[in-house]
């Protein structure tokens, strides 16, 4: 094993499902996600647990490679050897239209000031909060081939 290199025999594998697609299913080193408590990592044999996720990016290493991706919320499901994550939203920073999302972001900062409903309002700033993140997103890398060779 060379320096600096998080690589163990024992692997976790990630699942990120959402209501369209599966967006992750393979093994991987480490997986840190953001819980509405905070950020939390999880390694091979990590206490069970239910989490509830905050909107964050999820990022999962492999060796050297870590790729990260972002997760509208949802739950996941640690054991001791798998982390599932059921949400309704996931995005890898291929899947963003950076010229969309800023139409989007723009269009959405013109209606928070237009806003007098509180519950609209709040709805909106969120909205906007997520159009952030994507295009936060984008500029990441992306990672052909994720998967460590043995």
């Amino acid at each position: 094993m060379s320096d600096n290199k998080l690589e163990t025999k024992q692997k976790v594998h990630l699942r990120i499902i959402t209501p369209v697609e599966v967006k992750v299913d393979q093994d991987v080193d480490l997986v840190i996600m953001r819980t509405i408590t905070g950020d939390l990592g999880v390694l091979p044999r990590h206490e069970m647990q239910l989490c509830v996720l905050d909107d964050g990016f999820l990022r999962m290493m492999n060796g050297r490679k870590e790729q990260t991706i972002a997760v509208f919320g949802g739950m996941a499901e640690i054991t001791g050897t798998s982390v599932t994550i059921l949400t309704d939203e996931a995005h890898w920073p291929g899947d963003v239209d950076r010229d969309e999302t800023q139409k989007s972001k723009e269009h959405l900062e013109r209606k928070m000031q237009e806003q007098t409903d509180t519950r609209e309002f709040l709805r909106t700033e969120l909205m906007l909060k997520r159009m952030l993140m994507k295009l936060d997103l984008s500029q990441y890398p992306t990672v052909d081939d994720f998967n460590v060779e043995d």
